[in-house]
């Protein structure tokens, strides 16, 4: 007589702890993701999150990153490979869905994602282009200065005028762990730039501007101060963005899904507008 197959049930999701980050590392890996653990524990820093676990094993991830009560990311949703096809994914959904209550949400998608994810109401609304390799030796623009501490607020209220959503507390973490750079007109931040380390070297984003001019130039302010480094840019394909970034030596190299849940209006500030994101997972 056949054994019977292991039925999802068997599996359980608990609250994603420090004590997990090793497990998830190895589960990025296995996806093809560049995360490294500080990159997780920023994640887990910012967001409430599941993992599913079997015989001790985390088999499953996810996180919720919630902007107060604006908004909500779902992000670093995976399931190891050996456990596809049982029912998983919706399992850690569910899970994420509670954790985020009535707050809209938005997340990035794979392919491969995409059908569960209009299965529980998510609608697609646009495409991230994800660019990376060495920067090239280029000019940095005269119109872009480094920021002090004294800019955050005023570049937390730019981001919010632009993301929809308070993002504060996501701002703060980027200030402690990179750097920041601002265009002044009028005496007033008009336009801001973060750069972090992330996965195999840094990460350029978000990037909120005025118009696609000055989103280039703050770029071109931190590829300027990192010839030959790997940097990582993700933008949407609605900025226009693309063409040049490739242009800069960062080719398009993939990519997701943009979604919300529910599809409403969008109510940023056409003033402002995101160039780059922080993250596929961070929005």
């Amino acid at each position: 007589m056949k054994d019977a197959p292991m039925q999802a049930s068997q599996i359980e999701i608990v609250p994603f702890g420090p004590d997990h980050l090793e497990a998830a590392v190895a589960l990025s890996r296995q996806a093809g993701w560049p995360h490294r653990t500080e990159d997780w524990q920023l994640a887990l820093a910012l967001s409430d999150g599941m993992v599913a676990v079997e015989d001790g094993k985390v088999v499953g991830t996810v996180l919720v990153t919630p902007y107060k009560e604006d908004c909500a990311t779902i992000n670093m949703v995976i399931v190891d490979e050996t456990m596809r096809g049982r029912g998983l994914g919706r399992k850690l959904m569910d899970a994420a869905l509670l954790i985020a209550g009535d707050r809209p949400l938005r997340l990035v998608a794979t392919t491969a994602g995409l059908p569960l994810y209009q299965k529980l109401g998510f609608h697609e609304t646009g495409t991230v282009a994800q660019h990376q390799g060495l920067a090239g030796d280029i000019a940095a623009s005269a119109e872009t200065q480094a920021a002090t501490d004294a800019d955050l607020p005023a570049i937390v209220a730019l981001d919010r005028l632009a993301f929809g959503a308070d993002r504060e507390g996501l701002l703060s973490y980027f200030a402690g762990i990179g750097a920041f750079a601002v265009i002044r007109r009028d005496g007033h931040v008009s336009g801001f730039a973060c750069l972090r380390p992330f996965g195999r070297g840094e990460v350029i984003g978000p990037v909120v501007a005025a118009d696609l001019g000055q989103a280039r130039k703050l770029i071109e302010h931190f590829i300027a101060r990192r010839p030959g480094r790997f940097l990582r840019v993700d933008t949407t394909d609605e900025t226009g963005l693309s063409p040049w970034l490739a242009e800069q030596g960062l080719a398009h190299v993939g990519g997701g899904i943009t979604m919300k849940k529910p599809l409403v209006r969008d109510t940023a500030d056409p003033t402002a507008t995101t160039f780059a994101l922080a993250s596929q997972a961070l929005g």
